[in-house]
């Protein structure tokens, strides 16, 4: 008993006089800005087709994921509750205008954008182009709602927030994490209307991969972006309107007369081939750009560039050749271009950098 005793003692005079453990390195800080989509719905069954995307909140979708904690404090905000194919320019204003007042903070580390991935790649875009930060912005989603048997985004959300955390994602632009890849936003498609490997970037490839938190990059973007790009959303209360057409055989003039009737102040031909189109419908964009619309030559295949002069005379038309910008994204920099200039050369020029 006496031996007993005497071991408790020197336990608990072991305990107290035992340093504690040195305190590990301050965990970054990361917001998540929540925007609604597919990854914050809710269906009414486990392997229901059918869902409400926005339905789960930014606390909710946080307490999905309890090992959080353990690689960044987290703060949430609802920024709204949207399926993302009701994204909007009042929505993107929103947004862009949060994301560089947190991103201005001293104590905040990085941004993560929940999103729906219907339009993830045009809002991830729009935001490479105004936001004015080299602090990581990185957005993530879902293919299957938070209620769905092996839902994705509790993993996507970790990881989202994993490289949001690293300091190697500084200065890359903003970011697309998805399924363990992580996209560039100028690059990044969606190619499947249902499946978890939905996300490509066809032309350049990944910028990096994640695994459980832990990351390997590749590459960097290559074009201006962030804090080096010239479009500022700054106060501005709406942008111009611009019209995406989509061709095909037999395409008539009709939709281009009518997009210029209705006020757009650019048009993106989603072309045949190397943004091509019908003699007629080729016409009526030549009458839009000498009604004063800018109009841009994409492309509606999934990768390949529009090539400016190549089967179109763009010099002698006023075109635009949107290069290797898809036509939703060519939208979003004409969108942001316009703001600044009607000129077709100097907008040209922004398809060259951005």
């Amino acid at each position: 008993m006496r031996t007993s005793i005497v071991i408790l003692l020197a336990i608990l005079i072991a305990v107290q006089t035992t340093p504690a453990p040195a305190q590990g390195k301050k965990l970054p800080h990361i917001v998540i800005l929540a925007t609604g989509g597919t990854i914050a719905g809710s269906a009414d069954s486990k392997t229901s087709v059918g869902y409400t995307s926005g339905a789960v909140t930014v606390d909710a979708l946080i307490a999905a994921v309890p090992t959080l904690k353990d690689i960044a404090r987290i703060t949430g905000e609802q920024v709204s509750s949207i399926g993302s194919q009701d994204m909007c320019d009042s929505v993107w204003l929103k947004l862009a205008a949060r994301a560089n007042a947190v991103l201005a903070a001293d104590t905040v580390d990085g941004v993560v954008i929940t999103h729906g991935t219907d339009t993830m790649e045009e809002t991830a875009y729009f935001l490479q182009l105004v936001v004015k930060s080299k602090k990581p912005v990185v957005l993530t989603g879902s293919m299957r709602p938070s209620t769905a048997l092996s839902a994705d985004g509790p993993l996507n959300i970790y990881n989202a927030v994993a490289i949001a955390s690293d300091p190697a994602a500084a200065g890359r632009g903003v970011l697309v994490a998805a399924n363990d890849d992580i996209h560039s936003a100028r690059d990044i498609t969606k190619m499947n209307t249902t499946d978890v490997q939905t996300f490509d970037s066809p032309e350049y490839g990944l910028v990096g991969t994640t695994l459980y938190g832990k990351q390997t990059f590749f590459r960097t973007a290559y074009r201006k972006h962030t804090v080096n790009s010239e479009f500022s959303v700054t106060d501005v209360k709406s942008l111009p309107r611009v019209d995406v057409l989509y061709a095909n055989s037999d395409m008539s003039a009709d939709l281009i007369d009518a997009a210029v009737k209705l006020g757009a102040k650019g048009i993106v031909i989603a072309g045949v081939g190397d943004g091509n189109m019908t003699t007629p419908a080729l016409d009526a964009l030549s009458r839009a750009v000498k009604a004063g619309v800018v109009c841009v030559r994409s492309s509606r295949l999934p990768s390949g560039r529009t090539w400016r002069n190549s089967e179109v005379n763009d010099d002698k038309m006023g075109f635009v050749a949107a290069g290797e910008l898809n036509p939703s994204k060519s939208r979003i920099l004409l969108k942001l271009a316009l703001m600044k200039t009607k000129d077709a050369a100097q907008v040209q020029k922004y398809f060259e950098e951005y």
